[in-house]
């Protein structure tokens, strides 16, 4: 018997469902786009110049530390 590629996906789905899970859509920016490299060059480089980022990168840090819940991980 064989199954179409549609039936598989469908049964792979509704396994994830059942295991608690659910689809989600995430937008994320097209890295395929002209000028995306120079955008991320342009703005790491304005970080490295901006003194008061590194100051916030400590702050974030030692805020995620406070409040990150790990127990259990690996």
């Amino acid at each position: 018997m064989t199954t179409s590629t549609a039936e598989c996906v469908q049964k792979h789905q509704l396994a994830l469902r059942a295991a608690g899970l659910r689809p989600v859509q995430i937008w994320v920016p097209d890295t395929r786009q002209p000028g995306f490299a120079a955008e991320c060059r342009r703005q790491s480089l304005s970080l490295v110049a901006d003194a008061a980022a590194k100051a916030d990168e400590e702050a974030l840090h030692a805020l995620l530390d406070r409040v990150a819940d790990t127990d259990g991980w690996r």
